[in-house]
């Protein structure tokens, strides 16, 4: 990835102020290398009479001004800054418009709600494989909801209210906890009346939670049950979870809310606020689940920027895409990787006899085999454990966080057939079934490896023969193939371990 160009995204909420620089590539790939985040707190108190406050509005250019160093220091060419529901309701607009202009040296697009919908249903739909979703993005001032059916939106509705709006209107109120939390709960269901798709929801849609208060809702969940992946994107709340959550949450004065693991400080206030909004929604629509997405507004300018195509269509291979990134941004050999990762799904395919796995593993399988040498980039030596982290911490779209473990250890077994030790930690994750799956998984992958261990591709085909107690591979090839196939024959004792027959290599 020689050519690419330093590009940054400010996203200028009611609440929050945030600054993402960026890696735009050759081919139409990104990585974000830095960010910056500030409590401004631009919507507070504009209940009162529509208008900004002036201590906000020079909290907002203090933290504008600061971004705008920042993007200079690094070196960024082009600045890409969106405001939000705060700017967009505001009485002074214009004014606050003009000076962050003059003073800070930025100029903020602010987004109509159907685009601010749109945005965020970009850095979703380009980023995780559920067919059919309704995505609630709840910002400070302002709620966006978005219904989609492959790929496609079908409608859109927000509410004017957020996070921030909806923790002033009881400000004072002398309600107690719980009681603010019913009160936010009734008045969001009452207008949740006038969105009528959402009170008579298909039970195969999904529902998707975007921003600040739903992360914080997947950090504490993973507190709690000490999840041993720390991982936004993708982060599944069954509701039942979720009300035991809310529970605890909403019955805590504020000092005791804010020592809640996993909660950052500046959301402690508003985050009961939030939480009463996504109780009064789940209910609602009746759903039984939450998938968290750390992909939102920021994430939809980034691809909008580099693939200018999503603008009409859709990435359509969403893991296809992740992990081109990831070859390049690795520098990987590219022809290997997916030589490889063609010859693990042949395997897959024909010794389906005996490891009876579903086809939702390929998947898995898929991801090892295409970073199975990623790890190379930090060492050589070890470098299967190496790949295995770079898999459990790099942005992979597309795919659950319990595939991405999985595809982690598989990757870490490509040299041994047995994944590593740290394999253990991650247990709890999986079922007996995944577990089982890992270890015959990663003695294909170990084979599908030593077939190209020249990398030449010399190994073009294999076909296997199941005879009593035995596997006999003949390999289709362009040549010498005995260093390969030597190399494959050192998994035997894992092979016999996973699959219960012997090796034979022909």
């Amino acid at each position: 990835m020689a050519n690419f160009e330093k590009i940054a995204i400010i996203d200028l909420g009611s609440n929050t102020a945030r600054l993402v620089l960026v890696n735009i590539y050759d081919g139409g790939y990104f990585v974000v290398f830095d960010e910056l985040k500030e409590n401004v707190r631009l919507g507070q108190d504009m209940e009162l009479d529509g208008f900004l406050r002036p201590s906000r509005i020079e909290q907002t250019k203090k933290t504008l001004s600061m971004f705008r160093r920042f993007c200079d220091s690094n070196g960024v060419e082009k600045i890409l800054a969106y405001a939000t529901s705060a700017v967009r309701c505001a009485k002074n607009k214009k004014s606050f418009l003009d000076e962050v202009a003059v003073t800070c040296g930025i100029k903020l697009r602010v987004l109509s709600e159907e685009e601010e919908g749109q945005f965020t249903y970009t850095g979703v739909i380009n980023s995780m494989d559920i067919p059919k979703g309704i995505i609630m993005d709840m910002g400070g001032g302002s709620t966006q909801f978005v219904q989609y059916n492959r790929k496609t939106i079908l409608a859109q509705a927000t509410l004017p209210f957020g996070s921030v709006t909806l923790t002033d209107f009881y400000k004072g109120s002398g309600l107690k906890p719980e009681e603010k939390a019913e009160k936010i709960e009734e008045f969001v269901k009452e207008s949740l009346e006038e969105i009528e798709w959402l009170n008579n929801v298909d039970p195969e849609i999904q529902f998707i939670g975007v921003g600040g208060s739903f992360r914080n809702l997947g950090k504490i969940s993973r507190r709690m049950k000490r999840y041993p992946l720390e991982k936004a994107h993708n982060y599944p709340i069954p509701a039942k979870e979720f009300d035991s959550i809310y529970n605890m949450i909403k019955v805590l004065p504020i000092d005791r809310t804010m020592k809640i693991k996993g909660l950052s400080s500046g959301r402690a206030d508003i985050l009961p606020s939030a939480l009463s909004a996504i109780k009064a929604v789940m209910d609602t629509a009746k759903f039984q689940k939450i998938v968290i997405s750390g992909c939102g507004l920021r994430e939809g300018a980034m691809f909008k920027y580099a693939v200018p195509s999503v603008n009409e269509k859709p990435i359509t291979d969403v893991l296809g895409y992740s992990l081109q990134t990831l070859i390049s941004y690795f520098n990987s050999n590219e022809t290997h990787a997916k030589h490889v990762a063609d010859l693990s799904m042949q395997l897959f395919k024909q010794l389906k006899v005996l490891h009876k796995l579903p086809r939702s593993y390929f998947k898995v399988l898929r991801v090892a085999a295409i970073l199975h040498d990623a790890g190379t980039t930090i060492k050589y030596y070890d470098h299967p454990q190496h790949s295995a982290y770079i898999i459990l911490n790099s942005s992979i779209y597309g795919i659950s966080q319990k595939d991405i473990v999985m595809a982690a250890f598989v990757a870490s077994a490509h040299k041994k057939g047995d994944p590593s030790e740290d394999f253990k930690r991650y247990m709890p994750m999986l079922s007996e079934e995944d577990i089982g799956a890992v270890y015959k998984l990663g003695v294909l992958l170990k084979i599908a490896e030593s077939f190209d261990r020249s990398m030449c591709s010399l190994i073009t085909g294999i076909n296997c023969d199941v005879l009593g107690d035995s596997v006999i591979m003949q390999t289709e090839s362009e040549g010498d193939c005995s260093l390969e196939i030597q190399d494959a024959l050192e998994c035997r004792n894992q092979f016999k371990a996973a699959y219960g027959k012997n090796l034979e290599i022909l």
